[in-house]
């Protein structure tokens, strides 16, 4: 148990230290105007109806999400976001299954990336379908010409506070900059 979690750690000190080695060569590149984002997100935390990846199963009810989000570089470390998912909460039959995200993203520096965004599930009215402004920041950390993963935190403020709570969720982010 001690060598495998000794070799994790020299595993993520040596990304670490490669992308910080990397960003020196191509910092800005990535983020500049006219470049393209594809971005995968896992999501710790309530899940609100978000195009993270996520899969659970427990005392037999299975749940699980897929989603992608995409966004381009109006300018200078400024994108446009949107972004679409898939998911199932093993539960409830009456919500429906399709995420939506539409935000802007820029980054602080070429690499704190801070994203105000509004989301939800399904396309209907609030009441039913769950929506909320989100706010999230991180760092991005690069790790070649074209990928960077960026840990960060989201707070999700609910739109209708009757029906649902607001909440926090930790990322783990992974970007493909073309």
């Amino acid at each position: 148990m001690k060598k495998n979690m000794l070799c994790g750690i020299a595993f993520f000190a040596f990304l670490v230290a490669q992308a910080q080695e990397n960003e020196v060569q191509i910092q800005g590149n990535q983020v500049s105007k006219g470049k393209w984002l594809i971005e995968a997100n896992t999501g710790f935390g309530q899940k609100v109806g978000n195009t993270s990846l996520y899969f659970k199963t427990s005392d037999g009810v299975t749940a699980y999400n897929i989603g992608l989000e995409g966004g381009y570089f109006i300018k200078d470390n400024l994108a446009i976001k949107v972004g679409l998912g898939y998911g199932d909460d093993g539960v409830s039959t009456l919500t429906d299954p399709i995420a939506y995200k539409l935000g802007l993203k820029y980054y602080f520096k070429s690499k704190i990336p801070v994203e105000i965004s509004y989301n939800g599930v399904g396309f209907g009215d609030t009441d039913a379908n769950p929506a909320y402004i989100g706010f999230q920041a991180g760092y991005a950390f690069f790790l070649g010409k074209n990928v960077s993963m960026e840990p960060g935190i989201r707070y999700n403020n609910a739109v209708n506070k009757s029906f649902y709570d607001s909440n926090f969720q930790f990322n783990m982010g992974f970007a493909l900059h073309f």
